[in-house]
C-alpha cells in the first residue's frame, strides 16, 4: 500500500500500569521476500556394480592389477557349449541390465514430477506473501481455480484493510515461510497438508512491531494440459473446534455451587474495622499476580508446547491457562473435573485437568464467576480497560459458546492490545482477530481484567 489513512482515534492518552510495549523506532525496509521449506525426502536410485570379466580376473588374483599390455587368461572351457551355469549368469544380468533400464527413468519421472508440482506451491506462497502483505486478493485470483477460496479470502483481507486503515497501521514488511506436512500422491494428482509461518512488520506512528501466526491449508493439485494447477483450497480454521462435546459446556451450574462452598468457608471470617486501623489499609493481602511473567512465558511459548505440560490438538486455553498459572495465579484443585481450575496431568490413564483449564468456554463460565479468592477475574465493558496478562475469550457465532481465548501481551503505538495465543499459534496479534476466517459478523467477545491478587 502506498497510501496512509488519516482516520485515527480521537481519545486522551491513558495511564496503563505494567504496558509492555514492543514498538521501537527503526528504519524498515520495504521488501516482500518468501520462501519455501520443502521436506519431503526423495530417494535416490544406487546402481548395483556390474561384474566384468577383468574384474573377475582381478579379483582371483587378490585385487592386484596385471600390467599394461598383457591379456587377461580365463580357465579353458571343457566343452565350445556354454554351460548351464554360465547361461544362468548371462540369463540373471540380462534380467538385471532390464530391471535398471525399468527403475531408472521411472525415478527420474517421479522426481520430475515432484519438482513441477513442488514449483507450483512454491509460486503459491509467494503470492500469498504478497496479498497478505497488500491486503489485496487480487494477485492469487488468476492463479488458483478455486474461487469459493478466492471470495473467502478476498473478504478476509478487506476487513484486514478496513481495519488497519482505521488504526493508521501500515504492513512495512511480509515475509511467509511454508513446511508441507503431508503429502499423498497419486498419478493424476497430489494433495498436501502446508504450515504457514506469516510475520508482518507493521508501522504506526512512526514505529514498528513485529507479529507473526502460522495459519495450516489444505491444497490439491491436478494436471490440465501437462500443467499442475491448484484447484482447490481448505484453510483448517482451528479456532473454531472445541476441546470437548457440547456436555463439557455445562460446568456453570457446577460452578455456582463451588462457588457456594466457597462462600461458606471465609463466612466465618472476623470482620476489622480498617477505620480504627490506618495502618492494615495500606497491606495488601494475597499473591499478587506477575502479568509481567505470564506476558514473559505466553512470548516463550507461542508457537511450541511446553513439555511439562500435555499438549491438546486445540490448545488455546490450556495454553493460557498455563500463562496465568506462570502469573502465580494459584490453582483451584477440587478433583472434580466440573469445577475449580486445576491441572494435574495423565494419572492412571485418566486426564486429570478441570475443564476450565482446557475449555475456553469453562474457562469464561469460571472467570465470569463471583470469587474472592483463587484465580478470580472482572468482566469490563471496554478493551482499553485491560492490561499486561488479561484474557479476552471469542464467541464466533454470537450463541453465547466462547471457543477461543488469548492473552494482552504487548501494546500498540495507540495503547491497544497485541495478544498472544495457540491452536493457531499468534504473537502479538491485533486483538479483534478480524484478519481471521473464524471472525463472523455476529463475533462476541469477553474480556477479563485479572485481580491484582489472589
Amino acid at each position: 500500500m502506498s497510501t496512509r489513512s488519516d482516520q485515527t482515534r480521537n481519545r486522551p492518552d491513558k495511564q496503563r500500569p505494567n504496558k509492555a510495549l514492543v514498538l521501537q523506532p527503526a528504519a524498515v525496509r520495504t521488501s516482500q521476500p518468501s520462501g519455501i521449506i520443502l521436506k519431503a525426502e526423495e530417494l535416490e536410485t544406487q546402481r548395483p556394480s556390474v561384474v566384468t570379466p577383468e574384474n573377475a580376473a582381478r579379483e582371483q588374483r587378490g585385487g592386484q592389477s596385471l600390467p599394461a599390455g598383457l591379456p587377461v587368461q580365463s580357465a579353458p572351457t571343457k566343452s565350445a557349449q556354454p554351460s548351464a551355469g554360465h547361461t544362468a549368469g548371462r540369463e540373471a544380468g540380462a534380467k538385471l541390465s532390464s530391471l535398471l533400464r525399468s527403475t531408472e527413468p521411472s525415478g527420474a519421472g517421479k522426481r520430475e514430477k515432484a519438482g513441477e508440482w513442488k514449483s507450483v506451491i512454491s509460486k503459491y506462497v509467494n503470492l500469498y506473501n504478497k496479498a497478505e502483505t497488500d491486503q489485496h486478493y487480487a494477485v492469487l485470483d488468476d492463479y488458483i481455480e478455486d474461487k469459493d477460496h478466492c471470495l473467502r479470502l478476498r473478504y478476509r483481507l478487506e476487513r484486514l484493510r478496513e481495519r488497519e486503515l482505521y488504526r493508521g497501521v501500515l504492513p512495512a514488511r511480509g515475509e511467509t515461510k511454508a513446511e508441507l506436512i503431508k503429502v499423498n500422491e497419486s498419478s493424476a494428482e497430489v494433495s498436501v497438508l502446508l504450515k504457514l509461518h506469516i510475520k508482518r512488520q507493521m508501522e504506526q506512528s512512526g514505529l514498528h512491531y513485529l507479529e507473526e501466526r502460522t495459519e495450516i491449508e489444505r491444497l490439491w493439485l491436478n494436471q490440465s494440459g501437462g500443467t499442475w494447477r491448484i484447484f482447490r483450497i481448505e484453510p483448517v480454521i482451528a479456532e473454531r473446534r472445541p476441546r470437548f462435546g457440547v456436555s463439557e459446556y455445562t460446568a456453570a451450574m457446577e460452578e455456582d455451587l463451588d462457588q457456594t462452598r466457597e462462600a461458606s468457608v471465609f463466612r466465618s471470617t472476623p470482620f476489622l474495622n480498617t477505620d480504627q486501623y490506618p495502618q492494615l489499609k495500606q497491606r495488601v493481602k494475597g499473591i499478587p499476580y506477575r502479568r509481567e511473567l505470564a506476558a514473559a512465558y505466553a512470548d516463550r511459548w507461542w508457537n511450541e508446547g511446553n513439555p511439562a505440560y500435555e499438549e491438546f490438538e486445540v490448545n488455546c486455553t490450556n495454553y493460557i491457562s498455563q500463562c496465568l498459572f506462570a502469573g502465580h495465579a494459584p490453582m483451584n484443585y477440587t478433583g472434580k473435573r466440573e469445577s475449580g481450575w486445576w491441572y494435574k496431568g495423565f494419572s492412571g490413564g485418566k486426564e486429570w485437568w478441570s475443564y476450565s483449564w482446557a475449555v475456553s468456554n469453562a474457562l469464561t463460565n469460571y472467570l465470569s464467576g463471583k470469587r474472592n479468592s483463587g484465580l478470580h477475574a472482572t468482566v469490563v465493558e471496554s478493551v482499553e480497560e485491560l492490561q499486561l496478562g488479561d484474557v479476552i475469550t471469542y464467541d464466533w457465532n454470537g450463541d453465547n459458546r466462547y471457543q477461543h481465548s488469548t492473552i494482552i501481551t504487548a501494546f500498540d503505538a495507540a495503547g491497544m492490545p497485541l495478544v498472544n495465543a495457540n491452536t493457531v499459534p499468534s504473537r502479538h496479534r491485533f486483538w479483534d482477530y478480524r484478519d481471521s476466517y473464524a471472525w463472523t459478523e455476529q463475533t462476541r467477545y469477553r474480556f477479563f481484567h485479572i485481580a491484582d491478587h489472589f
